[in-house]
């Protein structure tokens, strides 16, 4: 059995895009960014700590059962970490931010299952045309930044700005497909399980 810990609808609709038959239970920890830790080592960190704390919190744990946990954030050229934004303000501060330059999405991915728990990540650079203070301002009245994180989703309104990445195009949507199979295929031949 499959559980994602996450509430988030974009991965929900990746994992069934790709084919998975899933459960859903949201890990609930804190995701504040801890001091001097890097953007690789908080996403992965949190990613960990979501499936660790789903997988220990399930009634029925056997040898099928797997959660993955997942956390992406962005990261500013100046490497500033950009999560969600706090308020309309905060995400035009981000949009500005990431306005005519390229900037890193990276998402942490971890496994946890009987066989222990693997962790990954994989990051994209993205490329924004700049933006003028209208267009902001425009985007943030529509909501959609308001629960991202780098306050944009690249597959709504703002793909209009993103004249092109460098890597896994679903990773910025929010879960890097292949990198997630490879990760479940590995801990199928190890555990002689089939995970779909």
């Amino acid at each position: 059995m499959l559980v994602l810990a996450s509430a988030s609808p974009r991965r929900r609709e990746l994992l069934t895009q790709a084919g998975y038959a899933f459960t859903v239970a949201p890990a609930s920890i804190s995701e504040d960014l801890r001091p001097g830790e890097n953007p690789l080592g908080y996403v992965t960190r949190l990613a960990r700590e979501k499936a660790q704390s789903v997988y220990a919190g399930l009634d029925s744990r056997d040898e099928a059962m797997v959660v993955i946990g997942a956390d992406t954030t962005v990261v500013a050229p100046n490497g500033e970490v950009l999560g969600k934004p706090a308020d309309a303000a905060d995400a035009a501060r981000m949009l500005r931010l990431l306005s005519g330059v390229t900037h890193q999405v990276i998402t942490g991915v971890a496994v946890a299952s009987a066989f222990g728990v693997e962790v990954a990540a994989e990051v994209t650079h993205v490329s924004m045309v700049t933006l003028l203070d209208e267009e902001i301002d425009t985007y943030i009245a529509t909501g959609e930044p308001m629960d991202k994180a780098g306050a944009y989703a690249i597959q709504g309104y703002a793909a209009r700005w993103i004249p092109r990445i460098h890597g896994c195009y679903f990773n910025v949507v929010g879960l890097p497909l292949a990198l997630v199979s490879g990760m479940l295929e590995g801990m199928r031949m190890r555990s002689g399980q089939l995970v779909r």
